[in-house]
């Protein structure tokens, strides 16, 4: 789940407490085949069987939202497999390939369940372990190890927690199952949302944060001009009015960023490029023609300045992916694209007629995690 779906979900979570109101949370703990949504999707779901947010294209919700109602009913956990590609047994007329695996729990107001809200509202980064089989309790692990809460098993615990925690190292956190010892647990992941920071905040910088942020990105805007930093243009986004010799104290471009240079200005794009390329980004996407990056480059080393390959290695220019853009929306949704693709290790083509997997590359290409 992106930022934005999490925000949702928690928004309802904190209307059912504030309610009183009984419901149930779902929660995508196994996929096996193609399936629409992936590990740790969740699904929010109330009494009278209306829910929020989705576990699929809107096939499966409708059943899912049955079975909590008796979640909710007993109190019991459910674990529940869907063959979607069986309609002989769940009649769904899907058509898909695959199978996914969903448990139920009603949305109690207990400790750990209070604070895993609590990080995934301050987007911390963290792993509640669920037992699937084998083994009782439940825990929150962070970097240093466990935050909250047990299992029953020791030994299944420390394994959980060295799990949890080469999950939070992955440049990619994701969510999935996996069996320690004679037990199976599900690590749902927490990550903290993936940072892109803007130079230059143009009228063509507008969509691409608008698009930025609904895509679940902590999207940062920096200008040295004051008057095109406005909430009204940049809805969600963190304004950072600075000149480019302020950067080092006003700008962060931690392990993972994803830097976008688009000033329209040679030496602010070009002292940009110069912060971004001794920072931990591990995207530097510079705006324009090959030309214009390689006269950007040529201005440093007139002062001095020589980037090595491995900064180099991680700039894209032109940026973005070949769709023939040509408005700033569709230049915007070309950047993100290919931000998206190299985020997850995919290299962006067309898919038609591909049978490999549509969620997980073959061969993930990592970004730098520290």
């Amino acid at each position: 789940m992106d930022q934005r779906e999490t925000e949702r979900l928690l928004d309802v979570i904190r209307q059912a407490y504030a309610a009183g109101e009984p419901a149930a949370l779902a929660t995508v703990v196994r996929v096996k085949g193609s399936a629409y949504r992936r590990e740790g999707t969740r699904m929010f779901v109330r009494q009278n069987g209306t829910y929020e947010c989705s576990l699929s294209g809107g096939c499966l919700e409708p059943t899912v939202a049955e079975a909590a109602a008796r979640v909710i009913a007993t109190g019991e956990p459910a674990l529940i497999s869907y063959d979607l590609a069986d309609d002989s047994i769940w009649g769904l007329g899907i058509g898909c390939s695959g199978a996914v695996d969903i448990r139920i729990e009603r949305l109690e107001d207990d400790a750990i369940t209070r604070g895993w809200l609590t990080i995934l509202e301050r987007g911390e980064a963290a792993v509640l372990v669920t037992p699937l089989a084998g083994v009782s309790g439940r825990m929150i692990v962070g970097g240093a190890g466990i935050i909250a809460g047990g299992l029953s098993d020791a030994v299944v615990e420390q394994g959980a927690v060295a799990r949890a925690r080469d999950r939070l190292r992955a440049p990619y956190p994701e969510s999935g199952p996996e069996w320690i010892g004679g037990a199976e647990v599900f690590h749902e992941v927490a990550a903290t949302p993936p940072a892109l920071v803007i130079f230059g905040a143009g009228h063509d910088a507008v969509p691409l944060a608008q698009l930025g942020w609904t895509l679940g990105f902590a999207v940062t805007i920096v200008d040295v001009r004051e008057a095109f930093l406005t909430p009204a243009r940049f809805a969600g986004a963190t304004l950072v009015c600075a000149h480019f010799s302020q950067f080092a104290e006003r700008v962060t471009l931690g392990p993972g960023s994803f830097a976008l240079i688009m000033n329209h200005h040679v030496e602010r794009d070009q002292e940009s490029l110069r912060f971004s390329l001794e920072s931990e980004a591990a995207y530097v996407g510079v705006l324009g023609p090959r030309s214009r990056y390689e006269k950007l480059l040529a201005g440093l080393a007139a002062q001095g300045y020589v980037p090595g390959a491995s900064k180099i290695s991680r700039v894209r220019s032109p940026v973005g992916l070949s769709l023939g853009a040509e408005t700033p929306q569709e230049v915007a949704l070309s950047i993100l694209g290919e931000i998206l693709a190299i985020r997850r290790g995919f290299a962006g083509g067309f898919l038609s007629g591909s049978v490999r997997s549509l969620h997980r590359p073959d061969d993930r290409r990592l970004l730098a995690s520290s």
